[in-house]
């Protein structure tokens, strides 16, 4: 058996969790890096259009498969990509991030080179890359074997990235340890639990249900991020828990469960009941940890009490005033499972898509397009949905049987979804990948498709095209310049960007819609349509609403 190289061997490795892709952007010192994934049986290059775009699309694939790998080189490259790799912190992404330096005989000389800032301080971009992952590591020929084990298992555990440093000299150089053969992420037990600890844990979550009249629990992304999802709906479906979901999670409840009960977000729930019924539980068992941003709690106008509160985190468990530590979320929900009585209460919340509205002749709006996409999608299908106005509504629609759904609400970096859609579509074995963007978003990132018809991806994209920022307008006012886009025929661009037997359309009309759509369910290829929405729906929330988001104003005196 021939040894493999520094970066021959970390590629490989890394592969086995189950990564068949790795995206990036080539660059000189990265070029050991960039062979070695030529190399490796298995895994393909994803050339993208830039860093950052590799970073979202990274980013996308971990979202369905576990884990991801990216590539930049040193300085110029890794800086680029680090707003995306933040992003993927910030949702619990296991992305591991490979970055290509120069070798330690420019280092040792004192050499000057490009991508640094005229000085031979080498070393000075670790600590900001490191910043966005959990873990880091510089791989050698000698510590190459065991310092990535330590990097995996700590990336697995946190469930966040992991920044590998390999010089372009260290990556062209054999192994000096043995080989370790890995699992697949979906055989790797990421967290171990203190057998007392979950004992005591579960037997308290257990009582705490059992004594409460009108329990609700709320159920979030963590338990896909550590590949637990199913047991989690297994224990909801077995205990008949009403279950919401908050904006940040769209998607990680199957919303065809009878145990579905809607979207809380305070007074942006996706309807009253919803939201009585959270506040008037006596019992909130939080699956997964409760993200209390702003957009979760509908601008602070919701709230979860303190008192009713028991939270089960990726490793600990809280129930008031004890905390339960050592604990594994899998480990949790299938003890949880097995043990669990079924409830016999309904949560009595009849939910329903959204009704269809609008004449052939009437012009596209956001109340004629939502219900009309959301009867198209089929269970395993995924919505990649892009931070903006589309997120706030498509929070709030109610998606199909077996429907998930993807946002980047938490880090809200606009511009994430096109090159998301990209890692997503790539990562799936089945069903379809949808996207939906506005035209702002899109604009920052849509260089992207040019990948997706090299690749033969085959999404189904809508930009929504208001000539605006409208959600700028939404949480601000009218009128201000900087909130207008320059104007895109967003339509012609997939032929522009060379993509082959693509269905492309601008429709400004509800009979246009309805016509494009069926196109889409007999088109074997990608569909790009560009739905034109009037700016006129972009109207400022109220002033009372914005303040209590931003605190701008001078509180009342007394």
């Amino acid at each position: 058996m021939i040894t493999p190289t520094v970066a021959e061997y970390t590629l490989s490795r890394l592969s086995q969790l189950g990564i068949d892709r790795i995206f990036g952007v080539p660059g000189d010192y990265a070029f050991a890096i960039d062979d070695a994934a030529e190399l490796v049986p298995g895994l393909s290059w994803v050339a993208c259009a830039n860093e950052l775009n590799a970073a979202y699309a990274a980013d996308g694939y971990a979202r369905i498969r576990g884990a991801a790998m990216l590539s930049t080189t040193y300085g110029v490259g890794e800086l680029s990509a680090i707003n995306g790799v933040m992003g993927s912190k910030a949702h619990r992404l296991p992305v591991f991030h490979l970055v290509g330096m120069p070798s330690e005989r420019i280092q040792r000389l004192g050499l000057m080179t490009h991508h640094n800032l005229g000085d031979t301080v080498y070393d000075r971009f670790q600590t900001i890359s490191g910043a966005a992952a959990c873990v880091s590591a510089v791989l050698t020929p000698d510590n190459c074997v065991d310092e990535l084990e330590r990097v995996i298992r700590e990336a697995l555990r946190q469930s966040m990235p992991a920044y590998l440093v390999i010089s372009e000299v260290n990556g062209g150089q054999i192994i000096l340890g043995t080989p370790v053969s890995g699992k697949a992420l979906a055989e790797v037990k990421r967290q171990h639990s203190v057998p007392q600890e979950l004992e005591a844990a579960v037997q308290t979550i257990l009582k705490r249900l059992e004594a409460a009249k009108n329990p609700v629990g709320v159920l979030t992304h963590l338990v896909s991020r550590y590949g637990c999802r199913d047991k989690a709906l297994a224990f909801i479906e077995k205990s008949n828990l009403p279950t919401v979901l908050t904006p940040n999670d769209k998607g990680t409840m199957d919303e065809g469960m009878p145990q579905y009960v809607g979207l809380n977000a305070g007074n942006l729930s996706s309807s009253e009941a919803v939201r009585d019924l959270v506040n008037n539980a006596d019992l909130v068992l939080d699956i997964g940890g409760l993200v209390t941003t702003e957009l979760n709690l509908g601008f602070w106008t919701g709230y979860y009490d303190a008192t009713k509160l028991l939270s089960i985190n990726d490793n600990w468990v809280r129930c008031g005033e004890k905390v339960f530590v050592n604990v594994a979320i899998d480990d949790v929900l299938q003890a949880l499972h097995e043990r669990v009585a079924t409830r016999c209460a309904d949560h009595g919340l009849k939910l329903e898509p959204p009704s269809l509205v609008g004449n052939p002749e009437d012009p596209t709006s956001s109340a004629n397009f939502y219900p009309r996409l959301q009867r198209r999608l089929r269970a395993d299908d995924t919505v990649v949905i892009e931070t903006g106005t589309c997120m706030t509504i498509l929070n709030k629609v109610l998606m199909p049987a077996g429907v998930t759904a993807e946002g980047q609400g938490l880090w809200g970096s606009i511009g994430w979804a096109t090159p998301a859609c990209l890692g997503v579509a790539m990562a799936k074995t089945s069903g379809r990948t949808w996207m939906v963007t506005g035209d702002g978003s899109h604009q920052l990132t849509l260089n992207e498709l040019a990948v997706m018809g090299r690749y033969v991806v085959k999404p189904r994209i809508f930009v929504l095209n208001n000539g605006l920022y409208g959600v700028e307008d939404i949480i601000s006012e009218r009128g201000h310049a900087y909130d207008d886009l320059a104007a895109v025929n967003y339509h012609l661009l997939p032929q522009a960007f060379g993509c082959k037997n693509w269905l492309t359309a601008r429709v400004s009309t509800v009979a246009e819609l309805d016509e494009v759509l069926v196109q889409i369910d007999a088109h074997d290829g990608a569909a790009y349509i560009e739905v034109m929405i009037p700016n006129e729906e972009s109207q400022p929330m109220d002033a009372s609403i914005i303040d209590n988001a931003y605190k701008l104003n001078t509180p009342e005196a007394g």
